[in-house]
Order: C-alpha cells, then structure tokens, then sequence
C-alpha cells in the first residue's frame, strides 16, 4: 500500500453547486489503498456531488479484477470495467482472456480497459503491449463495450492499431489524457471520448490544458485515477473520488464555462459512453 495521507471529514472538500451532479469515470476504488476507508470514500463523494463512480480493472489477476466487479455489484453507485494495464501486457494469455470475457459480459461491466500502450516506462516489451492492446480490442468488440486506453509517448502506434483493428466501431475514451492538441484531435476524429485528470490543475500541464479546451463538449469526461494524481492544492494525497470536483471546476474555468452546464454535459457524455443507466 502507497504512503499517502487519506482525506478526513475535517478536510475542507471541493464541491459542486447544489443540484448539479458529477461522474469519475475513472478511478481505482478496488485497490488496497481504499480497504480501510471505502465507505467513507463514497460517502465524501457523495458529498462533493459525485454520485457515480467507475471502478477500472487494471491487473494481470483475474482475481484482481473479479474484485472490481464485486465492488460495482456491492456498491449502486459504483460500474466496473475489466482490463490490464499495459505496463502487465506480457501477462495476457488465453486463460487470462477467457476469464475478463467472462467477467466482460457482467452486467455491472461498461467497458473493457484499461488497456493501450505506454512507451515511457516499457514494463513489458512494446510487442507483448502493442499484442495485447490488439486482444483486448477484439475482447471489446465480442461483448460490445467500449474501450478505456492508457497511453503514454505511444500516440501514433495506438493511432495505428486502432485504426487497423476498425476500433472506431466500438468507441472509447483515452483515459488521463496527458498529450496535445494534436493529438487530442486524432483521437477525436476516430470517434474517441477524451477524459481529463487532476493533471490539468499542474504548473507544467500546458499542453494538456491546451487539449482540454479543444475538445467539444460532447467528448469530454472528468475523472480522478484515483489514488493516483491528486489534484492541486491536495497534491501528495491520496487522491479519491470527491477531487473531481476540483478537476471539474479548474476545466470549466479554461473552457470559459459555468461549471453546471460543464458538469452536466460530462455527466451526459460518460452515460453515452458506457451505457449507463439513467
């Protein structure tokens, strides 16, 4: 488990106005950094305005992702999706894929992911990841939900194999979006969702920001990734899902926004993308 501080009720949280909701739709509430605290975790949430969550499967584990879907079938607020991270790519096999399909057709699952690439660390080797990525679109498409996609300084060969793989017929969103305006309008012309981090709150995030304020605002989400990248002034926390308040309040503000009308319309964008119920 992480070294980080966890929020407190005594902690001055962000929120929204009264009445407006919103969606993470992308964090990690499965993991054994929430294990103590899970119930209060939803409850700031729900506090800040956050009514609903995705839980994001990410692990080589069929067991580890088994607990995601546990998670969403425990917890009304909470969906799931399936996945492996790519930095875990070199563990995808057959008796792996068997079992995410499985747990894929769920009816608590709304998407498959994350998956993609990520050239900055290379946990495992760029074939073994780019392979993956391959099966995974084929996984999405068999069960028809879309994609979630993890990339980092790999753009253009995930550009590549989603156009191959005809990936467009599924949909999906690049999760955490960390790259540029260029980029940013690649995915889009594919049919992509982008979805934005506590990332856009740093000091060294312009071109991240500059991607945000493209995007239209019938493709734009708002997650946390949570515990990972809190969002400024909570850096160095354990990030959760309450923080998207503030994610969502520095992007409306770039967007030149009212953060209801921006809240409502990523509310509306993560229900299209995976189906949610309303």
């Amino acid at each position: 488990m992480r070294d980080w501080r966890p929020l407190t009720e005594a902690d001055p949280l962000p929120r929204v106005p009264s009445g407006t909701r919103l969606i993470d739709s992308h964090c990690h509430l499965d993991f054994e950094d929430f294990d103590g605290d899970r119930d209060a975790v939803c409850a700031r949430a729900a506090a800040s305005g956050v009514d609903t969550m995705i839980t994001i499967g990410a692990s080589p584990s069929p067991q580890a992702n088994a607990r995601a879907v546990a998670l969403a079938e425990r917890y009304p607020q909470i969906f799931a999706t399936v996945g492996v991270h790519p930095h875990d790519a070199s563990s995808v096999d057959d008796p792996l894929l068997h079992e995410l399909t499985r747990l894929a057709r769920g009816a608590r699952v709304v998407g498959i992911g994350e998956t993609g690439l990520d050239y900055h660390y290379e946990h495992s080797p760029r074939a073994a990841q780019r392979e993956a990525f391959r099966r995974f679109v084929a996984m999405a498409r068999a069960v028809q939900r879309p994609l979630v996609v993890h990339l980092r300084a790999a753009d253009d060969d995930a550009l590549a194999l989603l156009r191959e793989e005809h990936a467009h017929d599924i949909g999906g969103v690049i999760h955490c979006f960390s790259s540029d305006a260029r980029s940013a309008r690649a995915f889009l012309d594919l049919g992509f969702y982008l979805s934005f981090s506590g990332i856009v709150t740093f000091k060294n995030a312009d071109d991240v920001r500059a991607a945000a304020a493209i995007t239209p605002s019938d493709r734009i989400l708002v997650e946390t990734d949570a515990p990972f990248l809190a969002p400024i002034p909570f850096r160095g926390r354990r990030n959760e899902p309450a923080l998207v308040a503030q994610t969502a309040s520095t992007l409306a503000a770039l967007r030149g926004e009212p953060l209801e009308a921006f809240a409502t319309n990523t509310v509306a964008n993560t229900k299209r993308l995976f189906r949610l119920p309303e």
